[in-house]
């Protein structure tokens, strides 16, 4: 089940936020995503459709003591005061009695909303996990996959000597974080690790600088690494004429197949890759531009 814990979330969003804990220490709520299915997890004050996380500004503050005991009645996990409105009493001693924690924030109340809403959505997120290494090539962000051996962490280490970023070796942490963007980072255990056959594991941050390794990015292109089949034969299409894709988490994520064979500069191939990626997304397919030149030459002929 997707949680998160109160005080975790307080001790997140403490500094960012100005957050008081006023009342309600011995709670131990948590946010659950499930639990929300018919209101959002944080807003203003409501009633009718209770938040997760109820959010009193100056103007619910003024109105709010004919509500306490309502407020408190579909148990929120927690309550905060913003608009740096002093809490009412009544109100301090009923999330006491309540065991509900309840924060003063100096910030407007729209502000704390849009915070937390961010937050929330990041720490609630589905997540997986996927074997391979994660790379920012060109403000791409590329997943590089293969069975065991077949060179990530080698292509990973030429990219890098390239002047692009890690992000994770050998396991990758991806997030949901919207309807159809992915977002990837790396075990808190493995950060600026990379390792490399013969040479074990290298420190990439002290090695090649702090330029080298990114904290996250967005998972835009997933590169396939496969050995030439039994006879040589490429695993891939030649002249793949159907747009390759995966989903991951429900979102399709484009995808290329980069046959592994002595001579090969993979890291060139990888770059060509993300750079007819970012022509794509710029709604530039020079397969498709390719097939309306033959289109147009066989049509003169005719």
């Amino acid at each position: 089940m997707l949680q998160v814990n109160v005080a975790r979330l307080h001790e997140d969003n403490r500094e960012a936020l100005a957050l008081a804990w006023v009342a309600g220490r011995d709670g131990g709520t948590t946010v659950r995503r499930e639990a929300v299915a018919a209101a959002s997890l944080i807003g203003h004050l409501n009633l009718t459709h209770p938040n997760s996380i109820q959010v009193i500004g100056a103007y619910e503050a003024g109105m709010v003591a004919g509500f306490i005991e309502r407020l408190f009645e579909p148990q929120p996990a927690a309550v905060i005061i913003a608009d740096g409105v002093a809490p009412p009493p009544p109100l301090v001693e009923a999330a006491s009695r309540c065991h509900t924690p309840l924060f003063t924030s100096p910030l407007p109340a729209p502000r704390v909303i849009e915070k937390l809403a961010r937050y929330l959505a990041k720490a609630l997120a589905e997540t997986a996990e996927r074997h391979g290494v994660f790379m920012d090539v060109l403000g791409i962000g590329v997943l590089i996959t293969g069975e065991s051996g077949v060179g990530k962490s080698e292509l990973a280490l030429e990219l890098i000597s390239r002047g692009h970023g890690l992000v994770a070796d050998d396991v990758v942490e991806i997030s949901r974080i919207a309807a159809g963007t992915l977002e990837g980072r790396c075990p808190a255990m493995l950060k600026d690790f990379l390792e490399v056959r013969g040479l074990g594991l290298l420190n990439i941050r002290t090695i090649f600088g702090e330029t080298a390794v990114r904290r996250k990015m967005k998972l835009r292109l997933v590169a396939q690494l496969e050995r030439p089949q039994p006879g040589g034969r490429d695993p891939g299409e030649r002249l793949p004429l159907v747009e390759q894709s995966e989903e991951i988490l429900g979102v399709t994520v484009r995808k290329v197949t980069l046959p592994v064979a002595a001579g090969r500069n993979l890291a060139v191939l990888v770059e060509a890759a993300v750079r007819n990626e970012i022509l794509k997304l710029r709604g530039i397919d020079s397969t498709a531009e390719f097939l309306a030149r033959q289109h147009g030459e066989m049509q003169k002929d005719q």
